[in-house]
């Protein structure tokens, strides 16, 4: 690089024959005495060695002679000036380089090298020569490191020593020596030809800045050092680091050209620094949607608080983080935290603690553990000065004062110090909890976080936790979430997969391995579709529990596609401040079809779609239970479907629209099929037949109804006459109501297929 040539930036002052009056005797400033006006000094226009040149009589200790002009000093560049000396009679001095530094507005930049070593004048007639480069990167061979503020110099020499003497002075060379540094075919420029010093404790951000400026689309090197950036930096063109760069939490850098996991561990020398600059910078730049991980595995000793390394606590623009594994590294920094504290319920204030002692001891995002409190209830936020803790859920049965236990899990990644995060996608990543963590917090509020294409393995305590409404429209694709609780019996895991607060849930085509519950889901709107769970264990006719617990009532949502294994369905309306029905919807709205069901080596009782009501008067006001493969292996089940009775039961005087239809049983002791179509013998003459469709009619329910009654053959009397007569039906026969009476005009016998319902369809 050479600015004369491809700036066209004048460098070289004027000879000395063109005259005297741009050099002054004293530092080059405007208003300093030039030599055209002092008789001592002369031009020589014929010498053996110069040519033309500048004779002067030194009379001063320090004689300076310095060019007038302004020569730039340029960020990128290095300068060099040469002077060339000899001495012609009298005392012999000594020679040097000499500078005044100045920067816009006129004034002197203080506080720099401005003279070079000077070389002593030893005899008569002998040329000596002397030079100095400038530049505002502190490389070796630079003799004057001026960067920032410097703008431009006064540039000369000094005749140092005794006075008297003549000598002879050729015409002054600046010239631009950048090449020797780094040629214009060099594909990069250093953050060090434009100041930065690295030492961590100089502010080096204006020096990257300009680095940025000149590259012009070369790739920028930050050389071995420790460089601190005390302000945003952004690099427009690729960069190379290999030294580190330390900066404020609050300081962002952008990497635009490679925006990368990889790239910002060779920036901060740590992955760890390095994910949370990469995701500050995400979420406070707008020129990438995604940061990829590089496939790097980052080892992380301490709970990841994603907002406070975003420096963010609102974001609602797609993101994307992607392709990495998060290992976790056991410590103490993973244990879970668990405080008691004494508290307050009104239903009333159906989401809302008060009188929480130590309520500042309760950390957000906590499992909330009492008398009458359902699964997956957490603290929401809380109120120091009210005393109150906000929940996720309502408390179905709590007393109006108890005491209260609160567990904080920790978490790979904790987004819980947002105040609202949306669109927000994790692909491809593998969080690796070791058994020591939990996985993800979501924040208190948010809709369409995404996670798909991802490992959770072995979490301590739980997959993916929604402490609030951050889980709105959550959506899991195509992920595998395997539990450290592969040998422990089924009935005591802890573990959970994974919890919904909110509505609109789209879980596809996932696997869940072993945990205590696979997922706990509230609202409504959900698409459970194509998934396998598995929480079967190695005890032999053992219990089992839950895999999916729905724990809104009339939850409007799809199950279908799914392979449900050793686990079953629970439906409940745990999380209802008032359990009891009075004017809402009840048990409705769900629809089961398609799905492969199994179990193995599990106690007969066992059931796959158990529903228990937290309250009385409740009923089921649609079902659909359709097209669904049953299987029981070594060994046989009851029934599929089951009515949990131990807090309240249902009113089967009001159910309507339950269909259990084309469904395939392989091991069940008794078929589950709604409406029902039997096939009755009265062998001998009555007039009133009893008809037991008990078996069939889900959840133990009534015989509500009959859809028909058709005869198979003759119906005959005592007498064997054919008997044309046509019955009728009385439903709801026998002490438990589950029985159908099938009434004639007479005593007969023969055949009839009778179908009933455990339901009214409106």
């Amino acid at each position: 690089m050479n600015k004369a040539v491809t700036d066209g930036v004048a460098l070289m002052p004027p000879k000395f024959e063109e005259g005297l009056n741009v050099w002054s005797n004293e530092n080059g400033t405007p208003g300093t005495a030039t030599y055209d006006t002092i008789p001592t000094a002369a031009v020589v226009p014929t010498d053996v060695d110069f040519g033309s040149c500048l004779e002067i009589l030194k009379t001063d200790g320090e004689q300076q002679i310095r060019f007038t002009g302004e020569t730039p000093i340029l960020s990128g560049c290095y300068l060099r000036v040469t002077a060339r000396v000899k001495a012609i009679s009298g005392a012999l001095p000594s020679v040097r380089i000499g500078a005044w530094a100045g920067q816009s507005g006129g004034t002197e930049v203080t506080g720099l090298t401005t003279v070079s070593t000077a070389k002593a004048l030893t005899t008569y007639g002998s040329v000596v020569e002397v030079s100095a480069i400038i530049g505002s990167g502190p490389r070796t061979g630079v003799d004057f490191h001026w960067g920032t503020p410097v703008s431009y110099g006064h540039f000369g020499l000094d005749l140092t020593g005794a006075t008297g003497g003549i000598v002879r002075v050729d015409d002054i060379q600046i010239e631009d020596v950048t090449s020797v540094f780094h040629r214009v075919m060099m594909d990069w420029v250093d953050v060090r030809d434009f100041g930065a010093v690295g030492d961590g404790v100089t502010d080096d951000a204006a020096a990257f800045d300009a680095a940025n400026t000149a590259a012009e689309g070369r790739s920028i090197l930050v050389p071995a050092g420790t460089y601190l950036l005390g302000s945003n930096v952004t690099f427009e063109s690729p960069a190379r680091f290999v030294g580190t760069v330390t900066m404020p939490d609050d300081k962002h850098l952008i990497l635009r050209r490679n925006f990368d996991l990889p790239t910002y561990a060779d920036a901060f020398g740590d992955e760890v620094a390095a994910f949370k600059k990469g995701i500050q910078a995400l979420v406070q730049f707008s020129d990438h949607e995604s940061f990829d991980l590089g496939g790097r595995r980052i080892e992380v000793s301490a709970p990841i608080d994603v907002a406070d390394a975003a420096q963010t606590d609102t974001y609602e623009i797609r993101r994307v983080v992607r392709n990495g594994q998060l290992n976790v590294v056991p410590g103490a920094a993973w244990d879970a935290e668990t405080f008691t504290s004494s508290a307050s319920y009104d239903a009333g204030a159906s989401t809302t603690l008060t009188a929480v002692a130590n309520v500042a001891n309760v950390p957000v995002g906590s499992l909330v553990e009492g008398t009458g409190v359902g699964r997956e209830v957490y603290v929401t936020e809380k109120n120091v000065g009210a005393g109150t803790l906000t929940l996720s859920q309502p408390l179905y049965a709590a007393p109006s004062s108890q005491t209260y236990t609160f567990k904080r899990f920790k978490y790979v990644l904790d987004f819980s110090g947002f105040t609202k995060l949306s669109k927000f996608t994790l692909t491809d990543i593998e969080i690796h909890c070791q058994g020591e963590a939990s996985g993800v917090l979501l924040a208190p509020a948010g809709e369409t976080f995404h996670l798909k294409d991802c490992f959770v393995t072995k979490p301590k305590d739980r997959g993916i936790t929604s402490h609030g409404r951050g889980c709105q429209d959550l959506q899991i694709d195509r992920c595998h979430f395997v539990s450290d609780e592969q040998a422990v019996p089924a009935t005591s895991r802890v573990s959970v997969g994974f919890n919904v607060n909110a509505n609109d849930a789209k879980i596809r085509d996932n696997r869940f391995q072993r945990f205590g519950t696979t997922m706990v889901l509230h609202g409504n709107g959900h698409l459970i579709v194509g998934n396998h769970w598995f929480q079967g264990d190695n005890v032999i006719d053992g219990p089992r529990v839950a895999g999916l617990v729905l724990t809104y009532p009339n939850v409007k949502s799809v199950i279908t596609g799914n392979y449900i294994d050793n686990s079953f369905i629970e439906w409940t309306n745990e999380h209802d401040a008032a359990p009891a029905f009075s004017s809402e919807y009840s048990f409705g709205g769900l629809a089961v079809t398609g799905n492969i069901f199994t179990v193995n080596d599990a106690a007969s009782y066992f059931s796959w779609i158990v529903v228990k009501p937290y309250g009385a008067g409740h009923f089921l006001q649609g079902l659909s239970v359709t097209g669904n493969t049953f299987k029981s292996l070594n060994g046989s089940t009851d029934r599929v479907e089951k009515l949990d009775d131990s807090i309240a039961s249902l009113d089967f005087g009001l159910t309507r629209n339950v269909v259990f239809s084309a469904n395939t049983f392989n091991g069940i002791g008794q078929n589950t099929i709604n409406p029902v179509t039997l096939e009755f013998d009265q062998i001998s003459e009555a007039t009133d037949w009893t008809l037991d469709v008990s078996g069939y009619l889900p959840f133990g329910g009534r015989a509500r109804e009959v859809e028909s009654i058709v005869t198979e053959n003759a119906i005959t009397n005592a007498s064997g006459d054919d008997v044309f007569a046509y019955p009728f039906a009385t439903t709801e026969v026998g002490s438990s109501k589950n029985q159908i009476s099938v009434s004639w005009p007479e005593p007969v016998k023969g055949r009839v297929h009778v179908t009933a319902r455990v339901d009214r369809p409106i």
